[in-house]
């Protein structure tokens, strides 16, 4: 309903000013424009697709902002007369407003640019010999210079308290914008030195030989897949080699979380390979199998491991192109026993046991609420129909729907893939859909009375949960419903029950034949009749729990980041 208010407003302003102008009412004029105002700022947050179709369909942010300023030079022009010189210092300043602005626009960009061209960006190394400039306030660069067409709003409702009023918001709107010019220069100006590739590789390239790292962390992939090695960062910064994260796409580093790692960021696949300073590593790990593991694999000398992001059935457990690391380290016999079954050319003598160190957290007790939590994990939808494992378009708002109708009440913590509507639509609009339901239910919540006329009842909160750490989930819950996912596996270091949803349909013996996660939990099918006796039946796998446990992550002693540290050392002798 916000959504088709302020699309309503946005559209519905602007015959509304032109009659306002045309059959002069100042009052109603104002009132309006600042109403359209307010409607374009709101629309950029609530309604954004809708805002990037008027720019399609030619009716962008700054034609919008110039509709307004004509409405305000016919305003003035009826109410002061054509020949006012108000209305000609209203229509120039106008016309200068627009020539700053596309002055402080064309700084922004090329500071932006200047910044984002750098062949190598950095954290936790010091860089201080490249004089790096400090950031511009948000103001001066952000929007592309939309904060700057804000400022007709001084001529605009200027219009309507007569022309001298018009002329001079024109004016200061104006003084205003070469302001904001005037500041953004020396910024630009400092920032001219980062265009030396060289010399700013020359400088870090000293910095890595300083810090003379020993195992290298990589990662490539989209923003949104940063989880991947984020759960790598704190199980390397406990190991007793000194290590070094080496990522490949620009933002990413953004969205890796906080660490003591020095971090670097080298888009460049020569630069990378001519990147001397990382020679000193002796291993590298990967994390997830992209086209860009090439760069550093091409790299001589360096001991190729892959680590991946969390053991599953999935198909990406048992890639055939993990047979170009030199080794594979899964997590216990399990994954040794997929790339067995999979012969995909993993020789079994190249793959290591060595835990899950990322899940020594992990409890055995649910949050000790009242009330029961569930957790709903499902996976994303995969590349391909062919990975398509996630129970989100067919099976979820109605797994949802079922939590949140069971009685007694149950607490849903509901934690989506972090790539979840990448490739399907389809899986966005689900995802809108549970996201919708948990919040009715928890304003509906909120509004209970106890019947007495009392003190509203203790209200059972709901969490969607889009932050990465989804460990701090499992200690949140008492229960879990999830797909066929690396989930399955960290789950059981919790011993607590879980189900499994069967997509496809396929039939209970071969399922658990295929997926062997699986074998300890209940399986959800399309009906979900198997979901009553999962919420409220006797757990009678426990005992299955604790085998599978010990045989998808290992044994408990020595504990997994033991067993990940020898894993390291004996890789980086054999190197």
């Amino acid at each position: 309903m916000r959504r088709l208010c302020v699309k309503a407003v946005l559209l519905g302003s602007y015959p509304v000013l032109l009659l306002a102008a045309l059959w002069p009412h100042p009052l109603l004029f104002a009132a309006v424009a600042a109403l359209s105002y307010l409607a374009e700022h709101l629309a950029a947050r609530v309604a954004r697709p809708f805002v990037d179709l008027l720019s399609r369909v030619h009716l962008g942010v700054t034609v919008r902002f110039v509709i307004r300023e004509m409405a305000a030079v016919i305003l003035v022009a009826k109410t002061t007369g054509p020949g006012s010189p108000w209305l000609t210092a209203l229509a120039v300043g106008l016309f200068a407003m627009h020539g700053v602005r596309a002055v402080q626009t064309s700084l922004a960009i090329r500071l932006r640019q200047t910044v984002a061209t750098m062949p190598v960006t950095t954290r936790h190394l010091d860089v201080t010999a490249l004089n790096l400039p400090k950031t511009p306030p948000e103001f001066l660069t952000n929007y592309r210079g939309v904060r700057f067409l804000y400022l007709d709003v001084l001529p605009v409702l200027g219009a309507a308290l007569g022309g001298l009023a018009a002329a001079a918001g024109a004016a200061l709107g104006l003084l205003l914008g070469c302001a904001g010019v005037l500041l953004l220069i020396p910024y630009v100006r400092r920032a001219a030195p980062l265009t030396d590739a060289p010399r700013i590789l020359a400088v870090v390239d000293k910095q890595v030989r300083d810090y003379h790292p020993e195992v290298i962390l990589y990662f490539s992939g989209a923003n949104e897949a940063a989880y991947q090695a984020r759960m790598w960062l704190a199980t390397l910064e406990r190991i007793d080699r000194r290590a070094i994260v080496v990522l490949r796409e620009r933002g990413l580093a953004d969205r890796l979380g906080q660490t003591t790692l020095p971090v670097l960021c080298i888009p460049s696949s020569a630069d990378l390979m001519g990147f001397h300073a990382l020679g000193s590593a002796r291993l590298c790990l990967y994390v997830a199998n992209v086209g860009k593991n090439i760069h550093m694999l091409r790299i001589p000398g360096m001991r190729s491991v892959f680590v991946g992001h969390g053991d599953s059935d999935k198909e990406a457990s048992f890639n055939p192109f993990s047979r170009v690391y030199d080794e594979v380290w899964v997590a216990g016999p399990a994954g040794r026993d997929r790339y067995r079954r999979a012969r995909v050319g993993v020789r079994d003598e190249n793959v290591h046991e060595v835990g899950r160190p990322q899940l020594e957290g992990i409890s055995a007790e649910g949050p000790g609420l009242p009330y029961r939590t569930v957790l709903y994990a499902p996976t994303w939808e995969g590349w391909t129909d062919d990975l398509h494992h996630t129970s989100l378009t067919t099976m979820g708002p109605r797994i949802v729907r079922a939590l949140l109708d069971h009685e007694p009440e149950l607490r849903v913590v509901y934690k989506p893939h972090p790539l979840t509507g990448h490739r399907d639509k389809a899986a966005a609009r689900a995802h809108a859909e549970i996201v919708a339901m948990l919040d009715a239910a928890a304003l509906a919540r909120s509004k209970a009375r106890h019947p007495s006329g009392g003190a509203a009842r203790a209200p059972v909160k709901h969490l969607v949960v889009t932050k990465p750490d989804l460990y701090a989930c499992f200690n949140q819950a008492d229960l879990m419903i999830t797909d066929i996912s690396s989930v399955v596996a960290d789950f059981l270091a919790s011993g607590k029950p879980y189900a499994v949803t069967n997509v496809s349909g396929m039939a209970e013996k071969a399922f658990h034949e295929r997926y062997p996660t699986t074998g300890a939990g209940v399986l959800l099918g399309q009906d979900l009749a198997a979901l009553a006796g999962f919420l409220d039946g006797e757990d009678a796998l426990a005992c299955a729990r604790r085998k599978l446990r010990a045989y998808l992550l290992g044994p408990d002693e020595p504990d997994a980041l033991t067993r990940f540290n020898a894993a390291v050392e004996r890789a980086f002798w054999d190197s």
